[in-house]
């Protein structure tokens, strides 16, 4: 039969306790065909991958049947797994240093991976090969490597060559490219492409990113809560989505033609609340932003420096980066303006310096007026009341010993002088400016979503009533939902409170929405700056263009 499916998957159902994760999902996968599965997280994703994988916690139960090739997965004991794990089916996870030995090389780790499935003769040459096929530079150097000394990019090449070593017949990839920039997303996704064409891979590619999705997939499976939302092929969802929730997910992401004042979110459209949303006039928005950059600037740069200096072993010589070198900028009161580049290119670097977390080695950095490069910790400390950083990973910033409304409340005592009444009262007002209940000012970080923890970082930050905020990644790791949320919160503060934004980050559809104007860095350096549509439309640099035909 020439159209049977690679995998097949009927009735599968994923509970915990009485509680159902997963509910009722069926669908079929044909050989070297992709199938996208997308929602928001916890729609059950991972775990229905992780099923496939036979790697399900304990703790869960897994009904309904799940076939590959000739194999009934769901009856498969942990000898039958390991004998299949890696060889028939392979995965390549989201943060690669998670599916890496940080204290073994490179190189070694793809060769247990073939010598556990039995090759035992000319093994390191085969790594070799599989290092130049994921295109890997410096392949012997690399081999010798151990994780930490590799770029994201190429920790995920090495995850992508051990998932393939063995030339599995499924490949499944769950959120591969997500804490990576543009232009390495777009040469990941190309690669796997190569590799499933070149190995004849049937590929299950999960992810929250629609952009993404769009351009890898042949069928796509929608999954909210644990259910089929709908499933056709790529085409049929995107052009002609047929459930509510597909069609929110399709409408909140940023695009290069959505002009909306706010963002449309999810669950208006689950709600049926859908309306008709006010437009900003693209041409409106560059006037605006014009007129703001003729003010004094808020925020001045003049050809600062920050070189990272390292060094390997005791006995090695010391190295030397330049992460940022001679840039110059300003920004405006009011503006929200947009830092994009490869990673490397100095964008956080120039937001950590900004807060004081970074100090320049040379150049001039001037606020309101005054010259604060070399301030102390104690002007610092005071200048930091203006002064904010919304971070990446809003649990980085948060203590997970003390409850979110102490964290919130901590800084206003200790920075603003507020007693202990005062600082709780402004703690709970400020939960409910971004969104969340006073009620949760006794709960601790760990019992908060992503969205949630950001929304969190947000407040912490507003505590001071800051004037200008640095955005650093600030949305990447979101839902495209909660995504929205946190953009549409950003604005609405801003019109408030008169806020002035630096917006890092390396999702040009978001910058080219939220920024009024934006710079584009490489390797340090300063390569191109405008208004934010003119610039997208007719980017004037060759580096520029790439990055934005990478995101398209």
């Amino acid at each position: 039969m020439l159209n049977k499916p690679l995998l097949r998957v009927e009735h599968l159902e994923i509970s915990k306790g009485g509680q159902i994760l997963v509910q009722d999902l069926s669908f079929e996968l044909a050989p070297a065909k992709t199938l996208a599965i997308v929602g928001e997280s916890g729609s059950g994703k991972t775990l229905s991958s992780l099923a496939l994988m036979g790697l399900l916690p304990s703790s869960l139960s897994l009904k309904g049947k799940l076939k590959l090739k000739d194999w009934d997965l769901q009856d498969l004991d942990e000898e039958a797994w390991s004998k299949l794990r890696g060889k028939e089916v392979a995965m390549v996870f989201q943060e690669p240093m998670s599916a890496l030995n940080p204290s073994m090389k490179c190189g070694k780790q793809v060769a247990e991976i073939l010598s556990v499935h039995g090759q035992n003769k000319g093994i390191k040459e085969r790594v070799l090969d599989l290092f130049r096929e994921v295109e890997l530079p410096r392949v012997e150097e690399i081999y010798q490597s151990y994780p930490h000394q590799l770029s994201g990019g190429q920790k995920q090449r090495v995850v992508i060559a051990m998932a393939i070593a063995n030339n599995p017949a499924l490949l499944i990839a769950d959120e591969p490219t997500t804490a990576l920039d543009v232009s390495v997303q777009s040469s990941i996704l190309k690669l796997l492409k190569k590799l499933q064409e070149e190995y004849n891979m049937a590929m299950i590619f999960i992810s929250h990113d629609l952009g993404l999705v769009r351009k890898i997939a042949d069928e796509v499976l929608v999954l909210y809560q644990g259910q089929l939302k709908e499933q056709g092929s790529a085409e049929q969802i995107f052009n002609q989505p047929q459930d509510p929730y597909t069609k929110g997910l399709i409408a909140c992401r940023p695009g290069p033609d959505t002009h909306f004042k706010r963002l449309p979110l999810v669950q208006d459209f689950l709600l049926g609340h859908v309306q008709d949303l006010e437009q900003i006039d693209p041409a409106k928005k560059e006037q605006k932003a014009m007129a703001r950059a003729k003010q004094s600037p808020l925020l001045s740069i003049k050809a600062i420096d920050k070189i990272y200096r390292s060094k390997s072993g005791l006995l090695g010589r010391w190295k030397e980066v330049k992460a940022v070198h001679e840039v110059n900028l300003d920004i405006y009161p009011g503006e929200s303006l947009g830092l994009v580049g490869e990673s490397g290119s100095g964008k956080s670097t120039i937001g950590r310096i900004l807060v004081g977390l970074e100090h320049a080695e040379a150049g001039e950095i001037f606020y309101e007026g005054q010259d604060i490069r070399n301030l102390s910790k104690k002007a610092w400390r005071k200048l930091n009341r203006e002064i904010q950083i919304i971070f990446q990973d809003p649990y980085g910033s948060l203590n997970p010993r003390i409850t979110v409304g102490e964290s919130i409340a901590e800084v206003l005592r200790v920075n603003a002088h507020r007693n202990k009444e005062e600082a709780k009262e402004e703690a709970l007002n400020l939960l409910e400016k971004v969104g969340l209940l006073k009620d949760y000012a006794g709960r601790y970080p760990h019992e908060f979503s992503g969205g949630q923890r950001q929304r969190l970082g947000i407040a912490r930050a507003l505590a001071l009533s800051p004037k200008f905020l640095v955005c650093d990644e600030s949305v990447s790791a979101l839902d495209v939902s909660v995504q929205a949320q946190i953009l549409n919160l950003l604005n609405d503060l801003k019109e408030e409170y008169g806020f002035t934004y630096l917006f890092i980050s390396h999702d040009l559809q978001v910058v080219r929405y939220f920024c009024d104007r934006v710079l584009v860095l490489r390797n340090g350096q300063l390569v191109e700056e405008g208004f934010a549509e003119s610039l997208f439309q007719n980017p004037q640099e060759e580096y520029t263009a790439r990055l934005i035909a990478d995101q398209h």
